[in-house]
């Protein structure tokens, strides 16, 4: 019939995957052959609304709430003091926010454009660290709780307190509280010159999404019955989906704003999609085409940050003044069959493919670098 939950809560295959698999389409979106020619489903909404890329960074943080559930009920549950934890998650949070400075730093001095001190990385340190305290230092219902009050407050504070200078209320373009809050304090340059996708004020509801992924690794250490765990990732993740649906008539999904509905919504899908991929690999036994997932989550912060290096030997022009690998190789690309678009996502599943041996080597080495 399946394996036991004894067997699912030693290792949850199932979490590996998915993490993997984030990561993987993280970098299959974040370096296309020409991003002026994209697919819709691989480009982020320009404002409100929400395509499958919308998705995936909400994924990440949600799985990122699991896992510091998982990871520190395991040490507490060997009687390691919790206060020893923290020179661990100083240090994570600490290298973290570090990649993610370094890597605007090389787009700066390479680039030259206004530097930039936000972004993906320093997000997950953010909230990797604001987590990791509040599962330390309270309960699952006090999680619930802050998770409640962020998400309302977010929303009532952006919805109905006007905004300096213009006096307006709401979600619009520039006109709102979170990209007037990133214009008045958030040093260095703004991904949009108005706002910023991993700014200052939206860092709070995305502190949610993570608290949504450790509420759910809470239901998985919990309920020891795997047929109850799954009807309870089922149950909750489509009350989600439904109260994001309500929600977005009145604040509509944003990842720009990371507003609360996206929130609410994605971490729905989130809990649906682990569910899912739970029953088919933990409990069904299904082995076919998981490994390239479990190799990329299982340096997921390793592949990102290889995927980013690699990007200026493959981009810069080392061939003449205006040619360089990746030109070369589109270039080839464009003598197929293919329209512009195809050549894209083509290069994009090469990049990947690229990506992929070295972590490959490392998977089989056994050898897991802990960012």
């Amino acid at each position: 019939m399946g394996k036991s939950n004894s067997s699912l809560r030693s290792r949850w295959t199932a979490l590996d995957i998915v993490r993997g698999l984030t990561i993987a389409l993280m970098i299959l979106v974040n370096h296309p052959g020409d991003w002026g020619n994209l697919y819709a489903p691989l480009a982020h909404a320009e404002w409100h609304g929400a395509t499958p890329t919308d998705f995936i960074f909400p994924f990440f943080l949600f799985i990122v709430g699991v896992s510091i559930v998982l990871a520190f009920s395991r040490v507490l549950a060997k009687g390691v003091p919790a206060k020893s934890l923290y020179p661990k998650i100083g240090k994570r949070t600490f290298l973290l926010f570090v990649f993610g400075v370094g890597m605007g730093l090389m787009i700066h001095l390479l680039f030259g454009p206004d530097f930039r001190w936000v972004g993906v990385l320093q997000r997950i340190a953010v909230v990797y660290l604001v987590c990791s305290i509040l599962f330390l230092n309270t309960s699952w219902k006090t999680q619930l709780i802050t998770c409640v009050v962020l998400l309302v407050g977010y929303w009532l504070f952006l919805g109905f307190v006007p905004v300096p200078g213009t006096g307006s209320t709401g979600f619009a373009w520039e006109d709102n509280w979170a990209s007037w809050f990133d214009r008045q304090y958030l040093p260095g340059a703004l991904y949009q010159k108005v706002h910023d996708p991993e700014g200052l004020l939206s860092t709070l509801p995305a502190i949610g999404t993570g608290i949504s992924g450790m509420l759910a690794g809470h239901l998985y250490l919990h309920l020891h019955d795997h047929h109850k765990l799954l009807r309870y990732f089922a149950g909750v993740g489509l009350g989600l989906v439904a109260l994001g649906l309500l929600w977005d008539l009145h604040f509509p999904f944003n990842k720009n704003l990371w507003s609360s509905s996206y929130v609410v919504y994605t971490s729905g899908w989130a809990m649906l999609f682990l569910a899912g991929v739970t029953w088919l690999v933990d409990i069904r036994g299904w082995k076919w085409g998981v490994r390239p997932c479990l190799v990329f989550g299982a340096n997921a912060i390793t592949v990102y940050l290889l995927a980013f290096v690699l990007t200026f030997p493959f981009a810069l022009p080392l061939f003449g003044a205006e040619h360089s690998i990746q030109g070369w190789v589109l270039g080839e690309l464009r003598n197929l069959p293919l329209n512009p678009k195809q050549v894209s996502l083509l290069w994009a599943v090469l990049y990947l493919a690229i990506c992929y041996i070295p972590m490959d080597i490392l998977y089989r080495k056994r050898i897991f670098f802990k960012v």
